[in-house]
């Protein structure tokens, strides 16, 4: 029995294999559509992509069609190289770097050799394309932005490079990918389906019709169009308030989540990153002074400044430290430990309401000091404040629907007990959190959510940008409604301070008649480092607000780098928008003319001139790096 085992082994083995051939070769013929195979020809027919419309259905991408040139190097014969360089307006040399470089992906396969040409391009050359055998026309559809705005929230669209091929095998040399905003968030929606036919050839290389009858055939599908929550109007109007100034604009429906525009500034056309131009202008937006790249609304991690206040006052109502009747005494700050003292603008004996309306830093640390001594240990009360701040929302994720974003920081007792390994720590050790200072950093997406929990007096929605989508639905997250620790009744307090903020307190000349508003005002200390010192610039300025009082249809949170007082420049502009929004038309023309034509470029010359030395540094360390990579290679 032993003698024949090893032959039945064997023989086994010989008849799995002889049928796997069989069923691979002669009843599974799949395969070769997927194999680099001479006798196929892979047409691909690249579908139009979704439009995107704005809210009240202004269309604001489209598309327009576009040309690339295919190469399939091994098909290439009797080329006149001179001759289609002339036509194609290219150098020998880059001639052939670009075969060079479609050899590499595949002698077989197409691979992109010219894309996106000009409609004079595209004629010139199909004109003679029958004498370039080996190359062949792909026609796709490229971005038609109608509006000259919202760059940031579109993003882009740029060829997949291998990184992206690897990633998805969806995608193949040439094929075009949405890269940041609207445009990567729902490209699955947006692309759409491309279609794809198989052409058998003979030996000859002459095409004689579809492969297997075109079994394998499939048609391309429209990407769906999408409506995105921006209302156009409003996102055009806070650019324009915002050109020579730095930072960001967020407005939010609160009783959706839906954002009725996300401002970052600077900004950029979109239009300048279609076409074959696309690659130089990004390079040459990207060293702009400023960076309109970096998305401030959604990455940039600023200190809140005193809007900050209000979460310390609910929590302190919350917790039991304070109600509406405790006030502290003010003589322009306090000593909260021996020799140290915190300032504040005014004096006086405050209770909750005016202590808000005359933004009290005095009574703002004094509450968040309760907070933190509340508890035996000051670590339980480290945990409960930071755990009432996590329920807005904030040292998280929000979960909307764009690529980018940060968490912040809202620090708790592991945080502190990392900085006083020995312990010691306490209210007053951490007393800046109280005015929205110290360890604490936000986004002005994160802070103007803070704000539809107020105005809603206890819940938010995840902010979100997406309105509909053509045939589906929208993501359920953003449909659920989100509860923070904070009860309803200590909302009402807050809302009545922040009213009077508006009329008696530091935004009382930004009123709009016929609206009540609700706000505050925030300045935040700002340093740099200059040759290794700390330096302080001139503070942001910061503005929350929402309106109307009685029924909140907008929040907005405005943050102006460098801008001083959250009533110069931020409280204007967010009173601006809020009017844009709710009226339709700006009765205070003066105030929109002061913010149209002011400017903030002379605030920004230090910090870009240490900027610049940064980036010269690395790009010098870099090159020496790739420099001795080479010798040592």
């Amino acid at each position: 029995m032993r003698k024949l085992l090893f032959p039945i082994i064997i023989i086994l083995a010989t008849i799995v294999i002889v049928a796997k051939l069989f069923y691979l070769q002669i009843i599974d013929d799949s395969y070769l559509k997927k194999s680099d195979n001479n006798a196929l020809k892979i047409v691909y027919e690249y579908p139009e992509r979704g439009y995107i419309y704005d809210r009240t259905g202004k269309l604001l991408v489209a598309n327009q069609p576009s040309y690339d040139i295919m190469v399939i190097p091994r098909e290439i014969k009797n080329l006149d190289t001179l001759a289609l360089c002339k036509i194609l307006d290219i150098t020998i040399e880059d001639f052939d770097k670009k075969i060079e470089k479609a050899k590499v992906y595949s002698p077989r396969l197409p691979s992109v050799f010219l894309s996106q040409l000009t409609k004079r391009e595209f004629a010139a050359f199909q004109e003679k394309i029958r004498h370039y055998k080996g190359f062949y026309i792909q026609k796709r559809n490229l971005r038609d932005y109608q509006v000259d705005f919202a760059g940031n929230v579109f993003g882009y669209i740029r060829q997949v490079n291998e990184n992206d091929v690897k990633r998805n095998p969806y995608y193949i040399s040439g094929d075009l990918i949405g890269i940041q905003g609207v445009e990567q968030a729902y490209e699955e929606v947006l692309r759409g389906q491309k279609g794809v036919k198989y052409i058998q050839k003979d030996k000859h290389n002459r095409e004689i019709g579809p492969f297997k009858e075109g079994i394998y055939d499939s048609i391309s599908e429209k990407g769906k169009d999408i409506t995105i929550t921006i209302d156009g109007a409003l996102q055009e109007y806070g650019e324009k308030l915002m050109v020579n100034k730095r930072g960001g604009i967020v407005a939010i429906e609160p009783k959706t989540g839906e954002i009725l525009a996300l401002i970052a500034s600077p900004n950029y056309d979109p239009k300048l990153l279609v076409g074959r131009e696309r690659s130089k202008n990004y390079q040459a937006l990207a060293e702009l002074p400023g960076d309109p790249f970096f998305d401030r609304v959604l990455i940039g991690e600023y200190s809140p400044g005193s809007p900050f206040k209000i979460l310390t006052g609910l929590i302190g109502l919350q917790e039991g430290v304070i109600d509406t009747h405790t006030s502290f005494p003010c003589s322009h700050g306090f000593y909260y430990a021996r020799g140290a003292f915190m300032k504040c603008h005014d004096a006086g004996s405050w209770n909750l309401h005016p202590a808000i309306a005359k933004s009290c830093n005095t009574y703002f640390a004094q509450t968040y000091k309760r907070i933190i001594d509340k508890y035996k240990n000051p670590k339980l009360g480290m945990d409960a404040w930071y755990n009432h701040l996590r329920s807005f929302g904030l040292g998280q994720f929000l979960g909307y629907d764009l690529p980018i974003g940060r968490k912040g920081q809202i620090p708790n007792s592991e945080y502190y007990d990392r900085w006083y390994p020995k312990g010691g720590w306490k209210g007053t050790t951490t007393i800046s959190n109280a005015i929205g200072q110290g360890e604490i950093t936000v986004t002005p997406i994160q802070l103007a959510n803070v704000m539809c929990a107020v105005a809603n007096q206890g819940y938010y929605y995840t902010p979100h940008i997406i309105k509909s989508i053509q045939d589906d639905k929208i993501d359920k997250n953003f449909v659920e409604k989100k509860t923070t620790t904070i009860d309803k009744q200590h909302f009402f307090p807050v809302i009545e301070g922040l009213a009077e903020v508006y009329k008696s307190g530091t935004a009382s000349r930004l009123q709009i008649p016929d609206i009540n508003i609700c706000g505050k005002t925030g300045t935040v200390e700002n340093f740099i480092k200059v040759d290794g010192q700390k330096k302080q610039l001139k503070d942001h300025s910061v503005f929350l607000a929402f309106a109307p009082k009685e029924d909140p249809k907008i929040v907005i949170a405005v943050f102006i780098e460098n801008g001083g007082f959250g009533a110069t420049i931020a409280g204007p502009i967010a009173s601006l928008m809020i009017e844009k929004y709710l009226k339709g038309i700006i009765t205070r023309t003066d105030l929109e003319k002061r913010l149209l034509d002011s400017t903030l470029e002379s605030e920004y010359i230090l910090k870009d001139q240490v900027e610049a030395e940064k980036r010269a540094k690395a790009k010098l360390e870099a090159e020496l790096k790739a420099k001795q990579k080479r010798i040592n290679g």
